[in-house]
């Protein structure tokens, strides 16, 4: 290696990984690349997963190298290379039989993996899953294959997706949900009363308020859910989507500052030098509230990866923080967008709600009125990124405030705005 060659090493091969790689490619033509990924499969699309199931998608079509922004030569993949150790003061990264590898610059990526909740009895059976990786969708489409019932744990999103995919293979699902409503952290119960109603039509079957205390399996695997209200669900399969955990066990806390995950300071660096994190391992910032989160979404760890590979590659790049919820995307054919702070039930934020039977749209303003700060909108999502602009550049509303609350906002009151 020359003498001015940097070794960076990147733990973990999906979103925030791969963008960091290529951004340090960008910026270090000259520097060794090499991405360490735990599983067998090279990097892929995660979102693109229940697809997989439904059989919309094949594998190759979910390739992460070779596509979009991921075109980057010399960028060295070690598939099966789970990082077990990182010794800081050798500075070298150690991924089991793989090997150990040395670095100048690391950065951690190594994501999040499924909660399964402890308290929920035979998780270990056949046929139940936790949807994270392409290993664990193959078996998944391969248990559909003698799966007349499914039950998925959990109204988060990509439950839902997972839900819809069965039901593309004529599969009977029924989801359960422990709070009062679906994707109850995108949103409250009354804002999501279009989705539920395209939900309820396009034949999921949904249960509210109740939680799964055990899952019985016969000779075949899967056999049935109990709840907690005393009735039972017959089925083949059981999905948890019950959110998830950052991956930092291979970490010693005692010289990595983690907090729920790897905290990082607005340059993607953590607490001891040479070392960065991304993505859904990585604690950083609300820029609304300035409170520190771990986010969990695709986009944000793209973002985050980019972010993290140029300032690795010594170029200094701010990170501009994360939404604490940032989602837009469909379930049922129904559109919606959850950005900002939604959640203003018992405080004193100010809110403008305006429904008709196709769309909802519920704008959340700083107590004081001055700001906006958080979104809503089902059915109908134009102009949903003007309200990102507003929310995330902070912006005073003042003189906007009145075209907000009409949805009459438009790119021309932006003209000459600092």
């Amino acid at each position: 290696m020359a003498a001015n060659q940097t070794d960076y090493v990147i733990a973990g091969g999906s979103a925030a990984g791969m963008a960091a790689a290529c951004a340090i490619r960008e910026k270090d033509p000259g520097g060794r690349v090499t991405v360490l990924s735990e599983e067998a499969d090279p990097p892929y699309f995660r979102p693109m997963i229940p697809f997989l199931i439904s059989g919309k998608k094949k594998v190759e079509e979910m390739a992460l190298l070779g596509e979009g922004p991921y075109r980057k030569a010399d960028i060295q993949l070690q598939l099966n290379a789970r990082v077990d150790h990182i010794d800081l003061t050798a500075q070298t990264v150690n991924a089991g039989k793989v090997g150990s590898f040395p670095y100048d610059k690391l950065l951690i990526t190594t994501g999040s993996r499924p909660y399964v909740p402890p308290d929920i009895g035979g998780i270990d059976g056949s046929g139940v899953f936790a949807l994270r990786t392409l290993a664990d969708a193959r078996k998944a489409r391969l248990r559909a294959l003698d799966t007349r019932h499914a039950v998925m744990l959990g109204g988060g999103l990509l439950n839902l997706k997972a839900a819809f995919a069965l039901l593309e293979r004529n599969i009977e699902v029924t989801l359960v949900v422990r709070s009062p409503e679906v994707l109850s952290q995108l949103m409250e119960p009354e804002d999501a009363v279009l989705i539920r109603r395209a939900l309820d039509d396009a034949g999921l079957k949904i249960r509210t308020g109740v939680s799964a205390i055990d899952i019985h399996a016969n000779g075949s695997g899967v056999a049935g859910v109990d709840l907690d209200d005393g009735s039972k669900i017959d089925c083949q399969m059981v999905c948890i989507g019950k959110g998830v955990r950052p991956n930092t066990d291979f970490l010693d806390p005692q010289t990595v500052e983690i907090d729920g995950g790897v905290v990082t300071d607005r340059y993607t660096a953590c607490s001891t030098p040479d070392l960065f994190a991304a993505g859904d391992v990585a604690v950083t910032y609300d820029p609304i509230s300035g409170e520190p989160i771990v986010t969990g979404l695709w986009t944000h760890a793209v973002e985050m990866g980019r972010c993290a590979g140029a300032n690795m590659a010594g170029c200094p790049t701010v990170y501009s923080g994360t939404f604490g919820i940032l989602n837009a995307t469909q379930v049922a054919n129904m559109p919606f967008v959850s950005m900002g702070i939604v959640h203003t039930r018992g405080t004193d934020h100010e809110v403008h709600v305006t429904e008709s039977g196709s769309a909802y749209r519920k704008l959340v303003f700083s107590p004081d009125g001055n700001r906006l700060v958080g979104v809503v909108m089902v059915g109908d999502i134009a102009k949903a990124g003007l309200y990102r602009l507003v929310i995330r550049e902070r912006m005073p509303v003042s003189k906007l405030k009145k075209e907000i609350i009409r949805h009459t906002l438009h790119y021309g009151h932006f003209i000459g705005k600092p």
